[in-house]
């Protein structure tokens, strides 16, 4: 099982964050489009990503992590598909779709902190930064990273937000549907 830690954020220009990423010696590695399927499951949360833009490919990801504002720990599994529309038919009759997110994922790199520049349909732009743990990056040495990261982003703990896309996503269809 893989770990990282993380923190999101809404983040009102993105462009800034380009530039802010850029002194910090970050890289970007990938323009990406993301669709991820969420299915009804009793522990964490399970997703159908299917990717398109510079890399063009699927994975079901299983992952669990508090809701809070600050860094927090996440556990994930992360599995290839070969065969993205048949798998979602299985999940779907098996489980249920809880929600689907669309984004325009911008990826960049410092050090072991994947930096990804969101914009999510329906929520607008966020900034989410995980830190991978590992046997080349300690919990304290991704923490540190993170930080480090954060704040040359200009990242304000007001600005933090404790949810997944899903669970935003949530709400809003919610209100968009009761209008």
């Amino acid at each position: 099982m893989a770990k990282n830690i993380e923190i999101k954020a809404r983040f009102g220009d993105l462009s800034i964050a380009r530039r802010l990423a850029k002194a910090l010696g970050a890289r970007k590695r990938a323009m990406l489009v993301q669709v991820d399927t969420y299915f009804a499951v009793p522990d964490g949360r399970l997703k159908l990503r299917e990717i398109s833009g510079d890399a063009r490919r699927a994975e079901l990801i299983w992952y669990d992590r508090p809701d809070r504002k600050t860094a927090r720990a996440s556990r994930y599994y992360v599995v290839p598909v070969a065969d993205p529309k048949g798998l979602k038919v299985a999940l779907t009759a098996a489980l249920g779709v809880t929600t689907v997110v669309r984004k325009r994922r911008e990826l960049w790199m410092f050090k072991n902190v994947r930096i990804h520049l969101d914009c999510v349909d329906g929520l607008g732009s966020f900034i989410e930064l995980e830190a991978v743990v590992g046997n080349r990056h300690s919990s304290a040495t991704s923490r540190a990273n993170l930080l480090k990261v954060q704040r040359a982003l200009r990242i304000e703990l007001g600005v933090l937000v404790s949810q997944s896309y899903s669970d935003l996503v949530q709400p809003a269809k919610l209100t968009a549907g009761s209008n």
